[in-house]
């Protein structure tokens, strides 16, 4: 059996997997495998090489081997060395080339990367549903990153706990009563990776926690939706006023899925007396609230509406995350749970491949304990009801005729279009490399509820430098105002 790579302690270089096989000596073994490392592309123009006594340890051979394979092969050109530098695959050592390869001429920073050429966005990203990400508080980030690292215990990096860390969890239990009126205990929160992941752990698997069918606003995200359909779970559409859901269609569902702070996509919380209403359905039903609490953070024009988990505990399960307010890449939420749901998530997450990092979970604890989330929190509401109050300020100077709702609270708006125009809109918007999302597109295929022409723009998506431009390209893409009917004649 030829010899391969191992673990060696005495390691002082990079690793390099290489199987020595053949029977003209450890040399030409050693002296062939290198070459066919280069000539598949496998070691790049470039790549150090470990260093003698390194890779002599690994392979169990000598280091007078290693050194005049090297040498050799510096001599045929396959390799290079310079003094200080070490020894690396020349440049000019060809790869053998298939479909897959990065072309010799491509950029460095290409070269070995599998993923496919990203194709180019639009000119002005107004879609819905993320922040600014040019405004990720990278170094205070990075500073609660060091702190948490530097004092994490060691059974930090074992198995951990399937709930979360209790770091995290009891920050968020502070946090979340201090600015969201959530009431609850450590031991009821549980981490997540997001709030669709947060769904999957209720609806999804052979054991689901809750079961259908389950009543959702009717205008809402197509995803949760699919993701509710693949785990054969059956929505029934709730219609929207002006008040929010309408909780008296409710019939013979034991669960609701609502987002009452900031009905998503429309607008507008919901309404006090509703709020009381739904809880007291879920007592009398013995049902349960599923809270939406996507961006409860961020409210402009009054004061911030709690969360309904606040008014009963045992009977609302709420979800939240970071993916609005901070990043949608640290991939965290959590589920705030009544007891007795407690065990079942628990057990649903199953295997650890699933959990969120636990060196995430310990920087976010840091990063809110800290005070730097509310800091970060405070900073982006303010820059974001400037973006807000520049997006209506633009509409009411460019087109007066489009009305502007959703905008009290949240990262986008609703612009409410004329009859039969919002195809026309998107397509044109389109065009002119300008992404926003139609009203339609979020309206549940089931309801009764009239449908409505608009356009989803979220403002929040742009760096700052960006909006500007954004905002004259949305006006540009906008339908005219219609002819108003004149007096009748005779």
């Amino acid at each position: 059996m030829g010899k391969s790579w191992v673990n060696s302690a005495e390691r002082i270089g990079a690793d390099l997997h290489l199987e020595l096989a053949g029977s003209g000596g450890r040399r030409a073994a050693l002296i062939g495998a290198l070459r066919e490392a280069v000539r598949s592309g496998r070691l790049a123009p470039g790549t150090r090489l470990p260093p003698y006594r390194s890779l002599a340890a690994d392979l169990g051979v000598a280091r007078n081997t290693v050194a005049d394979a090297y040498a050799e092969l510096v001599a045929e050109g396959w390799l290079t060395a310079r003094q200080g530098s070490g020894t690396r695959v020349a440049e000019r050592a060809e790869p053998l080339r298939h479909a897959a390869r990065t072309p010799r001429n491509a950029p460095a920073r290409a070269r070995g990367s599998m993923a496919p050429p990203r194709a180019r966005g639009p000119r002005h990203d107004l879609r819905q549903g993320t922040p600014d990400a040019s405004a990720f508080p990278r170094a205070a980030w990075l500073a609660s990153y060091r702190r948490a690292l530097q004092q994490a215990p060691n059974e930090v990096f074992g198995p951990g706990d399937p709930a979360g860390r209790i770091e995290l969890r009891e920050a968020l239990t502070e946090y979340l009563a201090r600015a969201r009126g959530v009431r609850t205990e450590p031991d009821r929160i549980v981490i997540c990776s997001g709030f669709a992941h947060g769904l999957r752990l209720l609806f999804g698997g052979r054991d689901r926690v809750l079961s259908g069918p389950l009543a959702v606003e009717a205008y809402g995200l197509p995803f949760h939706r699919e993701l509710l359909a693949a785990a054969g779970v059956r929505t029934v559409p709730l219609p929207l006023d002006d008040q929010g859901a309408r909780l008296d269609r409710l019939a013979r569902e034991r669960a609701v899925l609502l987002t009452p702070a900031h009905q998503f996509p429309t607008g507008g919380p919901l309404h006090a007396e509703r709020r009381a209403a739904v809880v007291d359905w879920a007592r009398a039903r013995g049902g349960v609230v599923v809270e939406d609490d996507y961006d409860g953070e961020f409210r402009y024009d009054r004061r911030p509406v709690g969360a309904v988990q606040g008014l009963d505990p045992e009977r609302v399960i709420l979800l939240g995350s970071v993916s609005k307010s901070l990043s949608p890449a640290v991939r965290l939420g959590w589920m705030v749970l009544p007891g007795r749901y407690v065990d079942g998530v628990l057990a649903a997450k199953g295997e650890r491949e699933a959990w969120a990092s636990v060196l995430d979970q310990l920087s976010l604890a840091d990063f809110i304990g800290s005070g730097s989330y509310d800091r970060h929190v405070r900073r982006m509401r303010l820059r974001y009801r400037s973006r807000r109050d520049r997006l209506v300020a633009a509409l009411a100077a460019q087109a007066p005729h489009i009305e502007v709702t959703g905008v009290a609270a949240g990262l986008h708006a609703v612009l409410r279009l004329p009859p039969g125009t919002e195809r026309s809109a998107v397509k044109a918007a389109a065009w002119q490399g300008v992404a926003l999302d139609g009203l339609s597109e979020f309206r549940h295929p089931a309801t009764d509820m009239a449908a409505q022409d608009g356009l989803v723009v979220g403002y929040a998506t742009p760096s700052e430098h960006a909006y500007g431009a954004a905002l004259e390209a949305l006006c540009g893409v906008l339908p005219p105002e219609t002819d108003k009917p004149g007096p009748a004649s005779g």
